[in-house]
């Protein structure tokens, strides 16, 4: 069996460069199903709630301004979108990937949705003359070295008006063996096949985060574990 004490470095293939963007597509459907199934839209669903929202009264007559780095294929920003309209919140995103196929991708699906797309590395966005309220990643983390991640939560701290939550995986072997076993056997995308069971081997533990937040210089922040096999962590600004 594999040994998760330490977490994997070995890149996952979605990392690569010029990946067909049919293997995009279908990478992307699949992660879309899976965020539904296993409840990763309801924990995003949850951060927002938690950095904050207007109150119901007031929101009609506030627009709320929601930034993903790493947004992929815009599944994230479309859940929220739907949990806005029903509880009459105006909103308006941005969704931010290196991937020049994401961004397409998620414009073709959401083309509706009142976004701007960004293609660019997230730490090339200066967002500081017209901040978003929350800044928010999904399953983004794991992608990144420990000290590259002290500079996303600096820059998520720094370009954020209310805050930023991060919903990512905690490296656990049931989680792990769970996930290879679900893709290997109803996956039709070698990208997921690979790269499901390897995000978790990338994953952090409770006490890897409190150490990167800590050498951040981030001291105010939640951490919960929510099921299935991840960590919702929410900053606030002091309003």
């Amino acid at each position: 069996m594999l040994s998760l004490k330490r977490r994997s470095y070995k890149k996952e293939l979605l990392d690569a460069d010029n990946i067909p963007f049919d293997d995009i597509k279908q990478n992307m459907r699949e992660l879309n199903t899976v965020n539904t199934l296993l409840g990763g839209h309801q924990i995003t669903l949850e951060g927002i709630k938690a950095v904050g929202t207007p109150q119901r009264s007031k929101a009609s007559d506030r627009i709320l301004s929601i930034c993903e780095i790493g947004c992929g294929g815009g599944d994230n920003l479309n859940a929220i979108n739907n949990y806005c309209i029903k509880n009459n919140i105006k909103a308006n995103f941005i969704g931010i990937d290196i991937k020049k196929a994401c961004i397409e991708y998620a414009k073709q699906q959401y083309p509706a949705l009142n976004a701007t797309w960004i293609t660019s590395d997230y730490a090339l966005v200066d967002l500081k003359d017209n901040k978003p309220d929350i800044i928010f990643s999904s399953l983004f983390c794991h992608h990144f070295t420990e000290p590259e991640l002290i500079n996303i939560l600096i820059w998520m701290k720094t370009n954020s008006k209310k805050g930023f939550f991060i919903n990512d995986l905690q490296r656990h072997p049931l989680a792990y063996y769970s996930i290879k076993f679900l893709t290997s056997t109803f996956s039709k995308s070698y990208l997921v096949k690979n790269d499901a069971p390897l995000s978790v081997a990338r994953g952090f533990k409770r006490n890897e985060w409190e150490e990167i937040f800590s050498n951040a210089g981030i001291k105010k922040y939640s951490i919960e574990w929510k099921w299935a096999f991840r960590y919702l962590i929410v900053y606030k600004h002091d309003q």
